[in-house]
């Protein structure tokens, strides 16, 4: 029986999606969904919602979960990694305490403060987890989406160079998906591929029948001026192509739209949204609850879902072949970013596995601002691995966001005080109450 391995199963709702994409593939073997999670209530939800989505879908599931990873590690053919160290509480932080001190931030798990924080305490856990893999399931692919995407796969690259690891993210889909409905064109008539960093990738090919699509978007543009008020088209107007993340989450990473209550306005955008949207989450995983415990259907996603990870394990495991896009380190795919830093780009899946594909350079506008993201997440790998907290602190400097808010004064101490309200998640060595273990 082939076992796929949840690690942060309780996120009850995400693990449905994957669930539901995994179990409506036709051709699969027998399955063992394992889940694991550290919360045993979050973990009970899991587990139901698995066997609720097993039954609805007529599929011979075996389904197990566990509080103690390892045990649902053995033998895996795939670990799929969602955790979200520090839950709901360490995302407050990130947003509220930055705040207080004028710092504006929409999502804060990519990059800037948040993301730098949020990875720190998050590298603990990465390697541990990547100790029990190389002793239990050395040959697994492990299929991460936990955020900071970047740091998190540049650091398992760092603790476990030899695992199988790819960094997962619907980003780049759903931005084709949804400029082909902009302009008309059905999307199954669509060729795309984009590269660049997670969540800031760059929409280099989208056309239909070998013609570029980029001027009916030029064409929308000119006829619908509302549209000039969203932080993606001002990003691709001044860069020339189209970045692969929403507006919201663009925004918090360059200088240029969250610095005043001008710009904030002229490009709607919404400062510490994601608090609202992480106490949605929570209220659906009550629902979820309530409706398990009183027998009820739980509502099941639209078929045609566009993440990764089901589509990668129907590959292996089916040996059928198709293109996704993936977050590796740089081993020559992208000429003009920096080698062994993690980037996105296209690649190939099928039974011998993920093979991602060199692109060559990429539009240099694109990558100079690519860069820029890159720096604040080797600042913090190094911050990690030498265990200065002064590097903690330059990550933070040289973000675009942060730069244009705050003095370096500020930064310093803005640093010192996510570092205590972080601390029992973070790194001895930079102040925190755990013990990192490096390679």
């Amino acid at each position: 029986m082939t076992r796929i391995t949840f690690l942060g199963a309780g996120s009850a709702v995400f693990t449905r999606q994957l669930l539901v994409d995994i179990l409506r593939y036709d051709d699969l073997p027998e399955l063992e969904i394992a889940l694991q999670d550290i919360d045993p209530d979050r973990l009970a939800i899991a587990r139901g919602t698995a066997e609720h989505v097993a039954q609805r879908l007529g599929k011979p599931v075996r389904v197990t979960a566990s509080l103690d990873r390892r045990e649902m590690l053995e033998g895996a053919t795939a670990v799929v990694i969602m955790i979200q160290v520090g839950g709901v509480d360490g995302t407050r932080k990130d947003l509220e305490i930055p705040a207080r001190y004028g710092l504006r931030q929409t999502i804060g798990d990519t990059t800037g403060v948040g993301g730098v924080f949020r990875g720190l305490r998050t590298f603990p856990v990465i390697s541990e987890i990547a100790r029990d893999v190389r002793e239990v399931c050395p040959d697994a692919w492990v299929l991460n989406y936990t955020n900071p995407m970047t740091l998190n796969v540049w650091w398992w690259s760092v603790v476990a160079p030899e695992i199988k690891v790819v960094g997962l993210c619907h980003s780049v889909y759903w931005t084709a998906n949804d400029l082909s409905e902009l302009v008309g064109v059905p999307f199954d008539e669509v060729e795309y591929a984009a590269a660049g960093v997670n969540h800031q990738a760059w929409l280099t090919e989208w056309s239909r029948g070998g013609e570029s699509l980029y001027p009916l978007l030029e064409a929308k543009l000119a006829e619908d001026p509302e549209l000039l008020r969203r932080v993606r088209v001002e990003m691709y107007r001044r860069i020339g192509y189209y970045p692969t993340e929403t507006s919201e989450h663009s925004s918090e990473y360059l200088p240029w739209f969250l610095r005043s209550d001008e710009q904030v306005a002229q490009y709607r955008l919404e400062p510490l949204v994601y608090l609202d949207i992480s106490e949605k989450n929570l209220a659906e995983v009550e629902q979820v609850r309530r409706q398990l415990a009183a027998g009820e259907p739980l509502d099941l996603p639209d078929e045609g879902a566009a993440e990764y990870a089901p589509q990668i394990i129907h590959s292996l495991l089916t040996g059928t072949a198709r293109k996704i896009h993936v977050n590796v380190p740089n081993a020559g795919y992208i000429d003009n970013l920096p080698q062994g830093a993690v980037v996105e780009v296209p690649a190939v899946v099928d039974g011998d596995g993920v093979r991602p594909v060199a692109v060559g350079s990429i539009p240099t506008a694109g990558a100079a601002l690519n860069r820029t993201m890159l720096s604040v997440a080797e600042l913090t790998v190094q911050a990690a691995l030498t265990g200065d907290p002064r590097a903690v602190r330059q990550a933070v400097l040289v973000d675009g966001n942060a730069a244009a808010t705050l003095t370096p004064e500020q930064i310093w101490a803005l640093c010192d005080e996510l570092t205590e309200a972080h601390r029992a998640h973070l790194p001895r060595a930079l102040g925190g109450e755990v013990d990192l273990v490096l390679p």
